[in-house]
């Protein structure tokens, strides 16, 4: 717009002017013109500013819709949750958190294929975020698309943004394993504990694997290993009695089963203990 106008202004020198006044005060017409140039800036500038409010306004208020939306999926209120994201959705349909929790919803609601929609385009939106490639990767994985499924989690595991990349791992294992492919599960949980050693739960996967194989000595010493220098948990004693049992070694499968109640009373796995010995077989 400044180039146009002073392109008007060097066409008009060296013609008669068509107002005495304005040719008598040269300045006064410059100053006009600038003066109405500043006008055209200044309303553009007051307009970009108003539009900036608007975006951040409908961004705000996709973020507040996109929140309440969770929280109504979180209580089951379905149909609420999904009145909530279509709104944020209007509101800000670039966002990749407002497509990641629609692809959520959609999940719960059975719909396969708006649900693996949303979560396209939550990659799409934002391709370096890897929580958005974990969850696409636990939906494929129960919809049975495990090869998929797996993959997605090792993109995640491998990205440079992902700080617990064992988790992605621990996933693909679980994935694999809900397809009985164990023996690929059981490098998944390896590499889980390559990164962080003192996971317990990719430990107890891989040694329940080897309990479930008939592997009991390697599942045996995969425990005692990793009780021998990191915290116990629940699940860990409790496939120490059945391993322990298993090998027909009653008085360290005993000392397993104390520490088990002594330890975590209140827990799943102590009352699991006492169905055990009800039903030893």
């Amino acid at each position: 717009m400044s180039l146009h106008w002073r392109m008007r202004v060097s066409e008009g020198a060296g013609t008669e002017p068509r107002n005495v006044g304005e040719a008598q005060q040269p300045g006064g017409a410059r100053r006009g013109l600038f003066g109405a140039l500043a006008a055209v800036l200044l309303a553009s500038f007051l307009g970009g500013c108003a539009n900036q409010q608007a975006i951040a306004r409908r961004h705000d208020a996709a973020v507040y819709n996109t929140e309440l939306g969770i929280a109504y999926m979180r209580r089951g209120e379905l149909a609420v949750a999904q009145r909530k994201l279509d709104r944020a959705l209007q509101e800000n349909p670039d966002d990749p958190d407002v497509r990641s929790a629609r692809a959520l919803l959609f999940a719960r609601l059975r719909e396969p294929k708006q649900a693996d929609r949303e979560f396209r385009q939550a990659i799409r939106l934002a391709p370096k975020n890897p929580d958005f490639q974990n969850n696409y990767a636990v939906y494929l994985c129960s919809v049975g698309r495990i090869d998929e499924g797996v993959q997605t989690f090792i993109r995640a595991a491998r990205n440079p943004l992902y700080m617990t990349p064992e988790l992605a791992y621990e996933n693909a294992g679980i994935c694999l394993r809900s397809a009985h492919r164990d023996v690929d599960a059981g490098q998944m949980f390896r590499d889980a504990l390559a990164i962080r050693p003192n996971f317990a739960q990719a430990l107890w996967e891989l040694a329940d694997i080897d309990y479930a194989h008939g592997r009991l000595a390697q599942a045996r010493r995969e425990i005692e290993a990793f009780l021998a220098s990191n915290q116990e948990t629940p699940d860990l004693l409790l496939l120490a009695v059945k391993v322990t049992r298993a090998q027909k070694d009653p008085l360290d499968a005993e000392l397993y089963a104390r520490r088990l109640q002594l330890d975590f009373p209140n827990s799943v796995q102590a009352r699991a203990l006492a169905e055990l010995g009800r039903n030893p077989g």
